[in-house]
């Protein structure tokens, strides 16, 4: 384990700075010198200035456990508003930072949680989302009445103004928001992870909101509200997506901007520099253009390689575009893409403790069950012997709209240099390939994604990526799910799981904090017909005892308030009374920690290491041995 852990840490240990933005007179990027527990937001006047540091959340906890989760700034450059969580909790409490003295305003917003602060055009105050202090467990109540307000800076959060709330939908979320131009006020709402509502106002008007795109049975995230108009980006009549804008001042249905792609995602829309900036997903890899307001392409953005891109989009008034392009192989390497020109420059690369040439990626099919041809990502050592005795970590999500696209983690490096095998698959129930792949694994056909990751594991074994002996599987909170199911529905195709903060009582999740939310990808025990199919997966209720299960790590955090960690206390002690061999079930509990986001970097060292260290014992792997090579 030492070892291991010592090889994290240089791998870790290299200087992380993020794509700039700018905001007033300086341009401000997250930097992490090497292993600081928290990124901090540094600035600079120029690209070519000496940046100093205006945040520093390490400076918020003795122990690295206080993250910001979200930091804005308001249109003139004046305000920064940052959301900082304690211990991993999805809690947040909001501050406010003069940006011309760096001094800490007296505004201090709290009990928010999913949310941020939304500046209002003119500066002088923004918009939340709250709910009302828990009356009872702050880390297990159920959430329930969330509110929209509106902050005045300078004010206390009591005198705040209460924008919207629905008493008689307590199980919905709302956000609120304002266009530009100061004309019109949004709120969208939801009833869980997917499908939206978009209602509106006149901002300088008190009536009571209108509904203006109906909810629940399509998403509509908005990208911006110009000439009176709303642009949404949508799956109403498009399960591929397509750009649509509807007449605030007579709303007669959506008028299409940007068609559907029969074959790729449009994944998103931003706006910058007068124009929007498209980006689809292709196979599970990215590809961005240049359109107009109008709907008409406009140029090709061309990407250095192969990979994803978190985001891509600026102000109106900007001529240039930061972005961030991820591989598997590779830390985030940042580019400057000048819009006049067209011309993308190298900005930022990483230097790290490693030949990122020795390895390579490549993206493999396989048949599913139901003959579906499902998508994964293969990294390894280039010139690997394929003679079934390589470890492999299998990774997969399988939920919830969520992409599987390329990312860095250094802890992938650590076990490719051993030999390993790194497999991240595409499952259905994201939306690599639409709504179509999302509805495909959700609800009643959940069981499919489980079916997806069996056969991802089968299909490795057979082509001698790997064997059953040297088989391990990973995924956190959606994908623990995932990886419990499997675990229990076929206990003799892997050799190690590694549940992270998963999903395990599939009966009563929706008990505890915003479990409810999850019912619309789930369905809920509350409704017979639900109760069967989710009975019929549910991890800890089909642990069976007499069954030799692989070994098993599960990991969780004492202050987890997504998935509260019950769920994996009890599917760790089920699975520790019924083993039925001398394969090890541990559970991992770590202190002052929640879901994952925010994290400190020590903490996520010492998990890795003790999994990666699990995983390397369990599947007769030697740590420091030399990978085989063709």
């Amino acid at each position: 384990r030492q070892a291991i852990y010592d090889r994290l840490t240089a791998l870790y240990d290299y200087p992380k700075e993020g794509a700039p933005e700018r905001h007033g007179d300086y341009y401000y990027y997250f930097l992490n010198d090497g292993l600081q527990n928290q990124s901090a937001l540094w600035r600079k006047r120029s690209l070519t200035a000496q940046g100093e540091l205006f945040l520093d959340p390490n400076t918020l906890s003795a122990d690295g456990t206080t993250a910001l989760v979200d930091v804005s700034f308001s249109d003139d450059g004046r305000w920064c508003a940052y959301a900082a969580a304690e211990a991993g909790s999805d809690w947040v409490r909001i501050h406010v930072v003069d940006t011309a003295t760096g001094q800490l305003t007296q505004d201090v917003i709290e009990w928010v949680k999913f949310s941020g602060a939304t500046w209002a055009p003119d500066s002088e105050g923004f918009y939340y989302s709250a709910y009302d202090a828990p009356k009872a467990n702050v880390y297990s109540s159920k959430n329930e009445c969330q509110k929209v307000y509106y902050h005045r800076l300078g004010t206390a959060q009591a005198d705040d103004i209460l924008i919207y709330g629905d008493p008689e939908h307590p199980l919905r979320y709302f956000s609120g928001w304002e266009s530009d131009d100061g004309r019109w006020l949004f709120v969208l709402a939801s009833e869980g992870t997917s499908g939206s509502e978009v209602l509106f106002r006149p901002a300088d008007k008190e009536e009571p909101f209108r509904t203006l795109l109906a909810g629940f049975a399509n998403d509509y995230a908005p990208v911006e509200c110009r000439d009176d108009k709303l642009y949404v980006v949508t799956n109403d009549s498009a399960a591929n997506y397509r750009l649509a804008r509807i007449d605030l001042l007579e709303p007669r249905g959506l008028e299409t901007v940007i068609a559907e792609h029969p074959d790729d995602l449009l994944e998103a829309v931003a706006p910058g520099g007068g124009y929007l900036w498209v980006k689809y997903l292709r196979n599970a890899q990215n590809k961005i253009y240049k359109y107009d307001y109008e709907g008409n392409r406009q140029a090709d953005v061309p990407l250095p390689a192969i990979g994803s891109v978190p985001s891509f989009g600026c102000k109106d008034r900007e001529q240039e575009i930061f972005f961030s392009l991820n591989t598997f192989t590779a830390p985030p390497t940042v580019y400057r893409y000048d819009i006049p020109t067209g011309r993308t420059t190298c900005y930022h690369t990483p230097q790290v403790a490693y030949d990122a040439a020795q390895y390579t990626t490549e993206q493999l099919f396989f048949e599913s069950s139901d003959g579906e041809h499902v998508p994964m990502f293969v990294s390894h050592r280039r010139g690997l012997r394929l003679d079934g005795s390589n470890p492999c970590y299998l990774y997969g999500y399988g939920g919830f709209q969520i992409n599987i696209t390329p990312a860095f983690k250094p802890e992938h490096i650590l076990f490719m240099e051993q030999g390993g095998v790194v497999v991240n698959v595409n499952l259905r129930g994201g939306s690599e390939y639409g709504e179509r792949w999302h509805k495909a694994g959700m609800l009643d056909r959940k069981q499919q994604v489980f079916d997806d990751f069996i056969a991802a594991a089968e299909f490795l074994i057979t082509e001698k990526y790997t064997s059953r002996e040297k088989l391990a599987i990973a995924g956190g909170s959606n994908g623990g799910l995932l990886v419990g199911a499997c675990e229990v529905q076929r206990p003799d195709l892997f050799a190690v799981c590694l549940p992270a903060v998963g999903v395990m009582d599939m009966l009563r999740y929706h008990l505890f904090t915003i479990g409810w939310g999850w019912a619309t990808e789930y369905g809920t025990s509350d409704d017979a017909a639900q109760f069967r199919t989710l009975y019929a997966y549910s991890p800890l209720h089909n642990i069976r005892e007499g069954v030799c299960y692989p070994a098993t790590l599960v990991t969780t955090g004492d202050h987890d308030d997504r998935v509260v960690p019950a769920h994996s206390f009890k599917f760790a002690a089920t699975l520790q009374y019924a083993q039925a061999c001398d394969a090890p079930v541990l559970i991992r509990i770590e202190r002052n920690a929640g879901h994952g986001a925010g994290k400190p970097l020590s903490k996520r060292i010492a998990e890795s290491a003790d999994s990666y260290a699990f995983l390397f014992y369990n599947t007769g792997t030697t740590y420091g041995q030399s990978a085989p090579e063709n």
